[in-house]
C-alpha cells in the first residue's frame, strides 16, 4: 500500500532534519592535539656528528721550547679526545707576526714531536701559521682536529613562565642538562647509534670457572655468613 505525502509535509520534515543536524554540530567539542612532544629525549635529542676539537696552548715571549705544563696540557687533550683508530689530521696553528712568534715557532716544533711520539702519523700533522696582533706577546698555539662527538643543543631555554602550565607538562629546558651530561660521558659516541659486537670469549677460562663452581673447589664468596 503506497501512502501519498504532500509536498508541504516533505518540506517540513526536511527542515526539521536540517535543524537537528545543525544542533548536533553546535554541541560537538573540538579535540586539541598537542604539537609539542612532552618527552625530554625528543625535545633535546642526542646528536652524533663530526665536530672540531680545539685547545689553545699559551706561549710566553721568553719560551725557547715546550715546558712541562704545555706538554702536559697537550697530552691530556689528545688522550681525552683523539681517536687513534680514526687518525684525523691534527692542525698545529702557530701565531705569525706577534711579539712571541719566534718563541711560538720553537714551542710548536716540540709539540709536533710530542704528537708523533703520541701516535699521530707523520703525514697527519699539518703545520699552519695564523696572523696574530703585533703587540701580542702571549699569542697561543692552537691544536685542532675533527672528532666524532655526541652532543645536544644549547641549554637554557626559558621561553615561558613555569607557573603557566595547567597541563603539568615538561617545561622547555627540562632534561637538557641530563642529556648533555650523558652525551659527554659516553666514551664511544657510536654507542648511541648501534650496539657493539660481543667480544671474543675465553673458552678455557669459562670452562674452568664453571667446573670450579660445579665441584665447589673454587673460591666463591657468599654474602651470607652461616
Amino acid at each position: 500500500m503506497r501512502v501519498h505525502v504532500s509536498p508541504a509535509v516533505r518540506s517540513a520534515a526536511a527542515m526539521a532534519l536540517a535543524a537537528a543536524l545543525m544542533a548536533g554540530c553546535a554541541n560537538t567539542h573540538s579535540v586539541v592535539v598537542g604539537a609539542v612532544p612532552d618527552d625530554y629525549r625528543t625535545n633535546h635529542p642526542i646528536i652524533v656528528g663530526e665536530q672540531m676539537r680545539t685547545i689553545d696552548i699559551p706561549v710566553g715571549y721568553s719560551d725557547r721550547g715546550a715546558n712541562r705544563v704545555q706538554i702536559g696540557t697537550l697530552d691530556g687533550f689528545m688522550a681525552a679526545n683523539y681517536d687513534q683508530s680514526a687518525k684525523p689530521v691534527v692542525r698545529v696553528l702557530v701565531p705569525s707576526g706577534s711579539a712571541n712568534a719566534y718563541a711560538a715557532s720553537a714551542v710548536a716544533g716540540d709539540l709536533v714531536h710530542r704528537l708523533r711520539q703520541g701516535g699521530v702519523p707523520e703525514g697527519y700533522i699539518l703545520h699552519q701559521p695564523y696572523q696574530a696582533e703585533p703587540h701580542e706577546d702571549q699569542a697561543p698555539i692552537r691544536i685542532a682536529f675533527t672528532a666524532m662527538t655526541a652532543s645536544t643543543g644549547p641549554c637554557g631555554r626559558w621561553d615561558e613562565d613555569l607557573l603557566n602550565n595547567t597541563a603539568n607538562k615538561h617545561y622547555t629546558n627540562f632534561g637538557c642538562a641530563s642529556q648533555s651530561n650523558l652525551a659527554a660521558q659516553v666514551a664511544n659516541p657510536a654507542d648511541f647509534l648501534t650496539p657493539r659486537r660481543i667480544g671474543a670469549i675465553d673458552a678455557q677460562n669459562r670452562a674452568r670457572a664453571i667446573g670450579e663452581y660445579q665441584t665447589g673447589t673454587g673460591q666463591w664468596d657468599s654474602e651470607i655468613d652461616y
